[in-house]
């Protein structure tokens, strides 16, 4: 279960690779979204840069993506913004965090603009 896999392997404090990203976006934690478990992160706040934003995506967006991952071969953009929608309302960058731990995980690779390939 890909849930299980994060949960072992990005802990607080991880670095997310996002493809061109200026700031860190680090990894917080478990805690709730959307009225479910889910990995918390961190992003940048320019205005007050003590104070980053947090996002977060949910167990079940998880499996999604990941599922759509192994079936297809490919996540991207087209197909978070369609099947994820809450995720995708809560932030665009949840879709480049979502490719970024599948990065850490070596589980897929950033090859275009909205696009990651599984390895």
């Amino acid at each position: 279960m890909i849930v299980d896999k994060i949960k072992a392997n990005i802990p607080p404090m991880t670095i997310i690779p996002k493809p061109k990203a200026k700031s860190d976006f680090i990894v917080k934690g478990w805690g709730k979204r959307r009225e479910e478990n889910a990995l918390i992160y961190k992003i940048p706040n320019n205005k007050n840069p003590k104070r980053p934003y947090e996002k977060g995506i949910t167990e079940s967006e998880w499996t999604l993506a990941y599922n759509q991952l192994k079936k297809t071969g490919d996540f991207t953009r087209d197909w978070f913004n369609e099947n994820l929608p809450a995720c995708a309302k809560e932030g665009s960058c949840n879709f480049t965090k979502i490719g970024g731990i599948f990065e850490k995980l070596e589980l897929a690779k950033y090859t275009s603009d909205g696009i990651y390939k599984k390895i």
